[in-house]
């Protein structure tokens, strides 16, 4: 049995595969496959690509098949739709495994980096962080919502927010007292574990040499160091600068016909973590830059004058982003202009 394309649709406990020649003639289908069968089954296969969708587990499934000498490659789910013929078979498991052996063919796609058990171990370390962050966000904004029934209105920002709801505990009648003072040492205890996982996160990212080499970057702190590292290795999945910036999402839209030239918002596409932390360091570049005049800070007060606040922080995101790349692929060579 000639094999050369496997794809897979990955579950919990049933998958299903499907497997192509040269010719592109299916010779495997099996639309059932038991979870405790799958890797007995792929170590079976001669060597071949095996492909499946970046979804929960992928990564572990890709390490688990390259053990055995396939070349396993990831797809972004939104890459394979176009190549699911729902109005021929219908959505089902097959389907989806027969669309993902069709996207993998191609020549032009782009595939997603898989990951080593040290980079998910640390994305755990961030994912738990971000977790913990958005809890005690959605905390104080449902502490305002209960302290504006009571006339008080608190600012947005949450150092704020907790000095005000703590000095208007004494006002509150009741159950509102209770309830709001709860809600502050829930707070607190958040406040703790996102403590705990900062300094996790910065002795991880101290540790490694590619995370030291990113923090040269201005706006780029052991956070996003740390993060980048985990999430694409050393770069080599992607060909530029350029494309790297693309993936996560920092490039913009393009609505080009005609010969004419029409470039929208940023696609927004990739990890939307990365993005939103790439920005922040950007922001805290440019609001630095006031009264400097080193090269950086006069280029991103000058960007602003340009381009007006907020696209000035996404042109300053999209350059960290592309020297980040370069510091993955050059490694200790690279030195930031």
């Amino acid at each position: 049995m000639s094999i050369v394309f496997v794809g897979i649709d990955l579950a919990k406990t049933v998958f299903a595969v499907h497997g192509v020649d040269e010719k592109g003639k299916a010779v495997l289908v099996k639309p059932k496959v038991q979870r405790e069968k799958l890797a007995e089954l792929i170590a079976t296969l001669p060597v071949c690509t095996i492909a499946m969708e970046a979804c929960s587990g992928a990564h572990y499934w890709a390490r688990l098949f390259a053990k055995h000498g396939h070349t396993v490659k990831l797809i972004a789910p939104k890459f394979v739709v176009p190549y699911r013929l729902s109005g021929k078979k219908g959505k089902n498991d097959a389907a989806d495994a027969a669309a993902i052996c069709e996207a993998v063919q191609r020549p032009d796609m782009r595939f997603v980096p898989v990951k080593t058990e040290e980079q998910q171990s640390i994305l755990c370390l961030h994912r738990v962080r971000q977790g913990f962050v958005e809890q005690r966000t959605a905390i104080i904004n449902r502490m305002r919502g209960l302290l504006s029934e009571f006339g008080h209105v608190m600012n947005q920002k949450a150092q704020v927010a907790r000095e005000t709801a703590a000095s208007l505990i004494e006002k509150l009648p009741g159950y509102a007292k209770i309830s709001v003072q709860n809600l502050l040492d829930e707070m607190r205890h958040l406040d703790e574990k996102v403590q705990d996982y900062d300094k996790m996160i910065s002795c991880v990212a101290k540790e490694n040499s590619k995370s030291k080499n990113l923090m040269r970057i201005k706006g780029v702190g052991e956070v996003i160091a740390s993060l980048i590292v985990a999430l694409v290795g050393s770069g080599h999945d992607f060909k530029s600068a350029r494309q790297f910036s693309a993936w996560i999402g920092l490039t913009p839209s393009q609505y080009s016909s005609g010969g004419k030239n029409r470039l929208g918002k940023i696609t927004k596409a990739g990890d939307s973590y990365l993005r939103s932390m790439l920005i922040l360091g950007a922001r805290s570049v440019l609001n630095n830059a006031q009264g400097k005049s080193d090269p950086l800070s006069l280029w991103a007060i000058s960007l602003q004058q340009r381009r007006g606040y907020w696209r000035a922080v996404v042109a300053i995101a999209s350059k960290n982003a592309r020297m980040a790349w370069a510091a993955l692929k050059k490694d200790d060579q690279f030195v930031p202009a």
